[in-house]
């Protein structure tokens, strides 16, 4: 009986159907919709950046709102400290005013004759009110003295009263009852005065 020799199988053979990995389609394993999954996530990437954007934007004109009001608020503090400096004490200067009048009253009625009796009090009034316009002036608060035959000025001056004076303009000033003073640039107390009323012509 002849003896039956068997083919022994390729190494080669048995190593690729051992390590061969199994081939499944795209479509078998679900995956055949990467494209579409892609794009889809590719549009909802695109409205959140568009959100992120706008909430930047959001953000960065709030910042710029609030660093204005902030300078606002600044600008308007440094106002009013100047204006706290400056004009703060004006209702004071105000009511030191007729201390003025009355001392520039005391010395206008003074003659020859109470000088010689009185001389050293009516210095002490002199050296009082010189005190006294020397302290105004280092507070800013500078006096609007107008002279007969000026112009009456409304921004300056208060008419007392109105007469038609002989050799006289309607507007000149005819008289000066009280010095006005100014503080800085504002009108603390407008000079009062008599002005002409003669008719122009």
């Amino acid at each position: 009986m002849g003896q039956v020799t068997m083919g022994e199988p390729k190494d080669d053979q048995f190593y690729e159907d051992d390590q061969a990995e199994p081939k499944v389609s795209l479509a078998e394993d679900g995956l055949g919709d990467m494209p579409e999954m892609e794009e889809g996530f590719g549009a909802g990437a695109e409205a959140v950046i568009a959100a992120l954007e706008a909430e930047r934007d959001e953000t960065r004109d709030r910042m710029l709102r609030a660093l204005a009001e902030a300078e606002n608020m600044r600008k308007r503090a440094d106002r009013d400290r100047r204006e706290a400096e400056q004009y703060g004490g004006s209702k004071l200067s105000r009511d030191l005013l007729p201390v003025f009048d009355n001392l520039r009253r005391a010395l206008e009625a003074s003659d020859e004759a109470s000088k010689e009796t009185a001389g050293a009090l009516i210095e002490g009034v002199e050296l009082t009110l010189k005190e006294l316009i020397s302290v105004f002036g280092k507070h800013g608060i500078t006096p609007i003295e107008p002279e007969v035959g000026d112009r009456f000025d409304p921004q300056l001056h208060q008419a007392m009263f109105e007469a038609p004076l002989p050799e006289t303009k309607a507007g000149d000033i005819i008289q000066v009852s009280a010095t006005g003073f100014m503080l800085h640039d504002r009108l603390l107390r407008p000079a009062q005065v008599g002005v002409s009323s003669n008719p122009a012509g």
